[in-house]
C-alpha cells in the first residue's frame, strides 16, 4: 500500500529508508514479525538502466521493475506501510526521526539505511545514453548475455586492469582502452597478466563511440581511430547513499569504491539502533547479496527489540 498523508509524529517499530531489493526484503521480514513498518522509496533503483537482472535463482532474467513490483505487493499483504518520499534528515533522540522531502516527519525505533549507492559514469559522449545496453560495468551480471562478442574495457583507473582480466572468462576478444590512464602506470605483473590472458592494450585517450543500427560497433579515440566492438565494459564511480549515516554520526570505512558504514554481521552500524543492508554497505552487493543483507538486518532487529521490550519490563504487543 502506499501511504499518502498522516499524523507527522506517527511512530513505527522499524523505518526502512530505501525500497529496492535490500529494502523490500527487510520489510518483508519485519511485517512477518508483526512489527509495525514503514518504508520510504524514493524510487530510484541502481540497476534501473538494465533491462533484466541475472544471477537471483529463480528470478533470473527477471525486469528489475517487474521484481520490484513484486516486492511491492508481498510486503503489503503483512500491513507494511510504503511512501514514496525521499529521506533528507534524520535525528536520534529517544526514537529516531527521519524528515521526508515531501515535509512529514516519521519515527522509528530502529532505523535501517538500504539507500543503495549511485553510479557517476565516465565522461565519454555515448557511454550513459548506451549503460546497461551494450556498455556495461559486471560480468557476472551480463557476461553470459553477451558472451563471446568483441569486448572492450575502458579504463578509469588501474584496477580496470582486473576488470578487463575479469571479463575475459566471457571473451576470448578484449581490448583494454587506457583512456586516461598512462601505460606507465601498470605493472609488470598487470602486463603479464594481460598478455596471458590474451587482452590487448590500447593507449590514448577514447573520444566516444560509433553506434550503427542503434548497437554498439566500435570504440573511436581522439587521434581519429576506431576499434571494431559490440560490447564496452567500463567500472563507474561510486557515490554511497551515505548521507543519512553521516548525519547519524556513524563510522565509515574507505575503501577503493568509496566509504561505507561499519558494520557487523548482521549490518549493524556503530550508532545504535541503526542497521544497513546493500549497496549502502559495499559496492559488491548484488540484488541476491542485497536481498539477503536486508532479511539479516531486519531479523537482528526482531530479536533487538524484543529482548529491548523484555528488559524494560514490557511484554512486547503485537
Amino acid at each position: 500500500m502506499t501511504v499518502e498523508h498522516r499524523a507527522a509524529d506517527e511512530t513505527y517499530d522499524v523505518i526502512v529508508v530505501g525500497g529496492g531489493a535490500a529494502g523490500l526484503s527487510a520489510a518483508l521480514v519485519l511485517g512477518r514479525a508483526r512489527l509495525r513498518t514503514l518504508v520510504v522509496d524514493a524510487g530510484e533503483p541502481r540497476n534501473a538502466p538494465a533491462a533484466h537482472m541475472q544471477g537471483y535463482l529463480t528470478r533470473d532474467g527477471m525486469p528489475p521493475a517487474e521484481f520490484l513490483a513484486a516486492g511491492r505487493a508481498e510486503i503489503a499483504r503483512y500491513g507494511v506501510e510504503l511512501v514514496q518520499d525521499r529521506a533528507v534528515d534524520v535525528t536520534r533522540g529517544e526514537d529516531f526521526a527521519v524528515v521526508l522531502a515531501g515535509g512529514r516527519t516519521v519515527r522509528a525505533r530502529r532505523l535501517i539505511v538500504a539507500t543503495g549507492l549511485v553510479d557517476e559514469l565516465p565522461e565519454v559522449p555515448g557511454v550513459a545514453e548506451r549503460f546497461g545496453r551494450d556498455v556495461l560495468h559486471c560480468p557476472f551480471c551480463h557476461g553470459w548475455e553477451v558472451r563471446d562478442r568483441a569486448f572492450g574495457v575502458l579504463a578509469t583507473g588501474v584496477l580496470s586492469v582486473h576488470q578487463a582480466l575479469m571479463v575475459s572468462g566471457w571473451s576470448d576478444d578484449v581490448t583494454l582502452f587506457l583512456h586516461t590512464v598512462g601505460e606507465e602506470e601498470l605493472s609488470d605483473e598487470d602486463l603479464r597478466r594481460l598478455a596471458t590472458a590474451g587482452v590487448k592494450v590500447v593507449p590514448g585517450l577514447v573520444a566516444g563511440l560509433r553506434v550503427s543500427s542503434d548497437r554498439l560497433t566500435g570504440v573511436r579515440l581522439a587521434d581519429g581511430s576506431v576499434h571494431d566492438r559490440e560490447v564496452l565494459f567500463c567500472a563507474p564511480r561510486a557515490v554511497p547513499g551515505t548521507g543519512l549515516m553521516e548525519r547519524l554520526g556513524a563510522s565509515l570505512e574507505s575503501t577503493p569504491f568509496g566509504a561505507y558504514p561499519v558494520v557487523d554481521a548482521t549490518g549493524r552500524t556503530s550508532v545504535p539502533g541503526v542497521w544497513t543492508a546493500g549497496n549502502a554497505m559495499g559496492f559488491g552487493e548484488q540484488v541476491i547479496h542485497a536481498a539477503s543483507g536486508g532479511y539479516r538486518a531486519a531479523a537482528a532487529i526482531v530479536g533487538d527489540l524484543l529482548m529491548a521490550d523484555l528488559d524494560a519490563g514490557s511484554r512486547p504487543r503485537r
